[in-house]
């Protein structure tokens, strides 16, 4: 098993050049993610779990495009993502909402984008949504001076794929019973029609190790102290500005992916998708263009001493000779 994942590995690796840095299961490279996706083998490709940058009216400085130009600038990416996919692979994308400037109405750039990712034959699998309650107020204009819309806490996440059957198994995700489902399956059930016309057999009451979990995720994003913020303190690094927590990307490559797949992130920011691969046992590839960004992504894998980097001296060769090909 271990000797075929690491040929695998290999096998996709071999033409992106020398990472930035690398682990026992994943490699992360600095670079621009078109270009490196281009060198990425077809159909080598588990799970594609990504956050890309969202089409925001202000602007971050890991750049964003505005919400008229992003589904153009989206499908160079979708149509790398499908050619790198395997056949039962899926792509999940995380992505938030955004307001259209200087009025309290919303954009649909990201259902937008949706169906254009239908139109290139991509199948829909399942909406999710990620609520996040710790998310602040905003956007500040409508919700905390006019006081005429309610906080902005959900972000959109769409499941596709290349076929209508990819791999999934909600076997891996199930949660724990509630008290009173547990009181259920301990006194038993009474089979009945309810009010709702469902008519519910006995067969209701069958323990099944877990509950089913809704497409609705509530995760709180409240990172304020971890080892990564402190470590990109220490070192005068400043951490990427939009993470999301490690549950949450926990949540689909355990639904989607079995152990020693391979999850590729294209927008990798600090690395999140790769930490929890790794601690997963999956394979993985990270891509992020900013610099600071990948340096810092280091710091989650030392904190459990899982790293066996690339030496820093390395790093800099790397920086100024094979990925100066893939740089903006």
């Amino acid at each position: 098993m271990e000797d075929d994942r690491d040929f695998q590995a290999k096998k996709i690796t071999e033409d992106l050049g020398r990472p930035y840095y690398q682990t026992d299961l994943g490699t992360a490279y600095r670079a621009t993610s078109l270009r490196l996706l281009k060198r990425i083998p077809d159909n080598s490709i588990d799970l594609i779990f990504t956050s890309p940058p969202f089409a925001l009216t202000r602007k971050k400085e890991y750049g964003n495009v505005s919400a008229s130009n992003y589904v153009n600038w989206f499908k160079p990416f979708s149509k790398e993502f499908k050619r790198v996919l395997k056949k039962e692979g899926s792509l999940v994308i995380d992505i938030g909402s955004a307001w259209n400037p200087g009025t309290p109405t919303k954009s649909l750039y990201q259902y937008k984008l949706l169906i254009a990712l239908v139109n290139q034959k991509f199948h829909f699998c399942q909406d999710f949504f990620w609520y996040n309650p710790a998310k602040l107020p905003s956007p500040a204009e409508w919700v905390n001076v006019r006081r005429i819309r309610v906080k902005d806490s959900v972000n959109y996440v769409w499941w596709l794929s290349k076929t209508d059957f990819p791999k999934a198994d909600n076997r891996k995700v199930l949660k724990e019973y509630s008290k009173s489902m547990m009181d259920l399956l301990e006194n038993g059930y009474k089979a009945k029609l309810r009010p709702s016309g469902h008519d519910i057999s006995e067969k209701f009451s069958k323990d099944n190790s877990g509950a089913i979990p809704p497409n609705l995720l509530q995760i709180a994003n409240t990172e304020s102290n971890s080892y990564y913020l402190r470590r990109c303190k220490e070192e005068g690094i400043k951490p990427h500005p939009a993470r999301f927590p490690p549950q949450f990307a926990e949540f689909f490559i355990k639904l989607l992916t079995d152990e020693g797949d391979v999850i590729l992130d294209p927008f990798a920011g600090s690395n999140v998708t790769g930490y929890v691969a790794e601690s997963l046992n999956r394979l993985w590839i990270s891509i992020e263009k900013i610099e600071e960004y990948v340096r810092g992504s280091r710091f989650r894998f030392e904190e459990h001493k899982n790293q066996a980097p690339v030496e820093q001296e390395k790093c800099n060769d790397i920086q100024n000779s094979s990925l100066e090909n893939f740089l903006d």
